[in-house]
């Protein structure tokens, strides 16, 4: 039997990661979540239901480190991935995104140095956004991207790098504390992760509700720019190949990417969602990006192949078509 805690648990990754660790029957889940982003839904009350012999659920605060008193559970595997995300949060509340992300890790890292060996091996959430910097800072960064480029903070004033920057300082956290008190880790950066139940704030979902509105003119927010998208089901497998491989125990601990090969400027994201939902509107409006917002993202996964063998399966095309009929059945609540 394995004992799993995946913290930030109800969310869009830890619920699809929640349902694939319990394709193993050995597995034992405990989520936890605070609920300020994830949602007991009725997906969730359905994960929850139909698997109440295999699942804990808490709610609880993990930048409380009173919290961590209560837990004495002995774990196999953690994954961390309790952060406040999306765009519009970095620029409503960077303050909430700096404390909650850096104290929700620490926390969590001082609880596990004093576990009895074997201590738990951490799966530590970081972000493409880490190294964005780089890109606005000195003009260019190579493409594909490798794993080993330089993290950046390209402007301490632009609410936009707080998130980006409690990404950076919490692999550091993660490097170092793996280190000092000998546990096994592995660092993974999501590389635009989409897919159902990924809420209503961000670009895919943001597209699919404004579609079946059938908003026009329908405006696009940075059209030029590219991103590599991932669909859920294929990211969350890699993350548990990375954590159930022998080859990432070890110190120094693995960064690794999880993304595709394929590059999309987001003109072309919509045109896709526009052919899938069978209408298209009259009129297109090109906006500029906030500032900040990277141009290009394209990561090498060379690294997580060369590792684990690993490669995303599912094409575009069809990860937008699963994606919109699960926004055409879950449209965003009206208050």
């Amino acid at each position: 039997m394995k004992k799993i805690m995946i913290t930030g648990g109800a969310g869009f990754i830890g619920f699809h990661l929640a349902k694939h660790l319990l394709n193993q029957p050995d597995n034992q889940l405990t989520i936890i979540d605070n609920l300020q982003r994830g949602k007991r839904d009725d997906d969730f009350e359905k994960l929850l239901t139909n698997n109440q012999h295999r699942i804990k659920f808490m709610t609880a605060d993990l930048t409380d480190a009173g919290f961590y008193v209560s837990l004495n559970e002995k774990f196999d595997h953690i994954y961390h991935l309790a952060a406040i995300n999306g765009t519009k949060n970095f620029y409503a509340m960077p303050h909430e995104v700096l404390r909650i992300n850096t104290l929700s890790l620490v926390y969590l890292l001082e609880w596990v140095k004093k576990q009895s060996d074997p201590k738990p091996k951490v799966c530590f959430t970081s972000s493409n956004e880490a190294y964005a910097g780089a890109l606005e800072s000195f003009g260019n960064l190579p493409l594909p991207t490798p794993e080993n480029v330089p993290l950046i903070v390209s402007d301490t004033y632009n609410p936009r790098w707080t998130y980006g920057g409690t990404k950076l300082i919490g692999e550091l956290f993660m490097i170092h504390y793996a280190q000092q008190f000998n546990f096994p880790a592995v660092i993974v950066r999501p590389h635009n992760f989409y897919g159902p139940r990924a809420g209503y704030d961000h670009a895919i979902p943001e597209f699919c509700q404004r579609i079946l509105k059938r908003d026009d003119p329908f405006g696009i927010l940075g059209s030029d720019e590219t991103r590599s998208f991932c669909y859920i089901t294929d990211a969350v497998e890699a993350m548990q190949l990375l954590m159930d491989s022998t080859t990432t125990d070890s110190y120094p601990i693995q960064t690794v990417h999880i993304g595709t090969t394929e590059e999309t400027n987001i003109q072309q994201l919509a045109e896709t969602l526009f052919e899938i939902a069978g209408w298209r509107p009259a009129n297109l409006i090109s906006k500029e990006s906030l500032p900040g917002s990277v141009k290009r993202r394209l990561p090498d996964v060379t690294k997580i192949a060369n590792l684990i063998g690993w490669k995303a399966k599912k094409s575009l095309r069809e990860g937008l078509q699963e994606t919109f009929n699960w926004y055409s059945s879950h449209p965003l609540p009206t208050a």
